[in-house]
């Protein structure tokens, strides 16, 4: 077959596999568009999943008669004029292409009024053929009508999903939208019916509540704000308590100048914030906006802008690590994981009068752990648990002391007992706090030994050295880091192109398997996000010898060793959660107590 130019509709559509790839599509190019011309309202009409329909109304700067029919030209706009503004893009569209590309593929109209017009303005174009500019009644602002996406081309909309697929995507897309812009309000309509309403939310409380109405009140209950800033970077947010990860991802929302990407250097720099306070397998929940000048971020990376590329992305992923890292260390008496009334096994309208909710599914264990709390009381249901030297647990378990005797109490409390030789009781001035002894002690002595590790470490020097055969690029790779691994205690060098010697490792890792975790941290180097993982390596060991250490369930703790416990989770970070991501300790409120027995009432 001959080189041949292409027909210009074709060109269209072969952009527009790019630009348009469903329903969702649609709409994140044209509230782009609205939000570029300063729109503070934008509303998205859907029918049948917006296969048949995709509106968009804004009240925005609008786009003047004359320029409607260049507006639907390929790569003509209004963001951009020269390549050093594609060096440094501070809108959310440039290309010029969503306009013309929606046009080959669907059919659109456009009408549109420009400030301080006399009147607006209206253009279709159906599959690609444009008709000339009419009048409209339109007012200030832009109205894009998508219909009947893909009817020129069917084989392309046989992969399109069912209707109410299709409309996830655009109530998430639009929900995205409305974490990232607090200054314009949003609503989404399908069939009439209203599925998103974001009013405007410019004041810390309304922006709590739209953030709440889309993540959740238990997220926001329980999130932690972050607000970090190194030199024209900052992040802010919300980052969610560990104790609430989640099975899925769901819940992660991280924004760039205000610009929703999927980027892996971010989301691995998030990640490993919470390495070591997050239960395994759980995904944390986060609102982030990383603030950077634009100068510093290339957005034309990827064809629907999903992802990015930073000029020093080593220094961003750094960034991002540390602040969420400090803004998740914080002493056990910062935030307190407290009970809700469910977990107690209380109804959230509160107890039925007559059934305290104490003997239902799920209730609080007081019921069945009491008798082995007192002295006196002898053994009911199951056997009494023994401690290490075979004593009784409840021999020594009910032992008190009055708040006030010589012992000062923090926020943590003091101890008044040890239930079954595993929990610490304490009493507040909020009310009873529990603590798991082992997981409290376990994420002090996992910290100290940190700060320990904090030199340069021990080296183990190898009997035989290990050859790891690597590919060429990735030796190359090793090379410019040389330095780093080094620093971590290694001593790797280059033998020939493709093979690396190691012939001493950190005394932390002689046991680890070796060649397996050179190999990992230099496919994170190449990606600029490896230099962590050198030392996360060495904190796993850490945490396992401090979980090795720490006290063992059934050993039987002094009323002045629980309250030392309870004064070193005060003064350590993420004493909330063990290594492992269990909580340590958790806090019945007195409003909770009284619930459950029905004081009050």
């Amino acid at each position: 077959m001959p080189i041949r130019l292409l027909p210009s509709a074709l060109v269209d559509q072969i952009a527009a596999g790019e630009v348009v790839e469903r329903p969702a599509s649609l709409v994140k190019e044209l509230v782009e568009n609205s939000l570029d011309a300063g729109a503070r309202r934008i509303e998205v009409d859907c029918e049948a999943g917006g296969m048949s329909l995709v509106r968009v109304l804004d009240d925005g700067h609008g786009i003047p008669e004359d320029e409607l029919p260049l507006a639907v030209q390929r790569h003509a706009t209004s963001k951009i004029a020269t390549a050093l503004d594609l060096a440094a893009i501070r809108s959310m569209g440039f290309r010029g292409e969503a306009l013309p590309s929606i046009g080959s593929v669907a059919r659109l109209r456009i009408a549109s009024r420009a400030a301080g017009a006399a009147r607006g303005a209206e253009l279709r174009i159906d599959g690609g053929e444009m008709q000339p500019t009419a009048p409209s009644a339109q007012p200030q602002g832009t109205l894009v009508e998508v219909r009947d996406l893909f009817f020129n081309l069917p084989a392309r909309r046989k992969f399109l999903r069912a209707e109410s697929t299709e409309l996830g995507h655009i109530a998430r897309l639009v929900e995205r939208f409305a974490l990232a812009r607090f200054d314009v309000a949003f609503r989404l309509r399908h069939g009439g019916r209203v599925l998103i309403d974001a009013p405007l939310a410019e004041t810390p409380l309304l922006q709590r509540a739209r953030i709440a109405s889309i993540m959740g009140e238990a997220f926001m209950d329980g999130a932690l704000p972050i607000d970090r800033q190194a030199g024209r970077v900052s992040l802010r947010g919300w980052l969610g308590q560990p104790q609430a990860a989640r099975a899925a991802s769901d819940q992660q929302f991280a924004y760039v100048n205000g610009r929703a990407v999927r980027d892996r250097l971010l989301a691995n720099a998030i990640r490993l914030g919470y390495r070591d306070v997050l239960y395994h397998g759980r995904q944390p929940a986060y609102l982030l906006h990383l603030d950077i000048e634009p100068e510093w971020v290339d957005v034309n990376a990827h064809p629907q802008k999903l992802e990015l590329r930073f000029r020093d992305g080593r220094q961003v992923h750094d960034f991002v690590f540390r602040a969420v890292h400090d803004a998740l260390g914080v002493g056990a008496g910062v935030a307190a994981p407290t009970a809700s009334p469910t977990a107690l096994g209380v109804a959230a309208g509160g107890a039925i009068a007559g059934d305290s909710g104490i003997n239902q599914p799920g209730a609080f264990e007081f019921a069945t752990a009491a008798p082995g709390f007192w002295p006196s009381a002898g053994p009911v249901g199951s056997p009494a648990v023994r401690d290490d030297a075979g004593a009784p647990a409840a021999a020594f378990a009910a032992t008190a002391v009055p708040v006030g005797m010589g012992v000062s109490a923090g926020s943590l409390g003091v101890a008044v007992a040890q239930l079954h030789g595993v929990y610490i009781f304490a009493q507040s001035e909020a009310g009873l706090v529990l603590v798991d002894a082992h997981a409290a002690h376990e994420r002090v002595l996992y910290e100290r030994m940190k700060r320990g590790f904090g030199g340069r470490p021990a080296v183990q020097r190898l009997l035989e050295p290990i050859v790891i055969e690597t590919a060429v690029h990735e030796t190359e790779a090793f090379e410019g880091h040389a330095a780093e691994f080094a620093a971590a205690g290694f001593d790797l060098g280059v033998l020939a192109p493709g093979r690396l010697a190691l012939r001493a490792v950190p005394a932390l890792l002689a046991q680890a398997d070796l060649e397996p975790l050179v190999r990992q941290v230099l496919g994170d180097l190449r990606e600029e996000r490896g230099e962590h993982h050198l030392e996360a390596a060495a904190h796993v060991l850490l945490g396992n010898i401090a979980c090795r250490a720490a006290i063992r369930a059934n050993r039987r703790l002094t009323l002045p060793e629980m309250n030392a416990l309870l004064r070193d989770m005060e003064t350590t970070e993420r004493a909330g959660q063990c290594n492992h991501g269990r909580p340590t300790w958790t806090l019945l409120t007195l409003a909770q107590l009284d619930q459950l027995f029905l004081r009050g009432r």
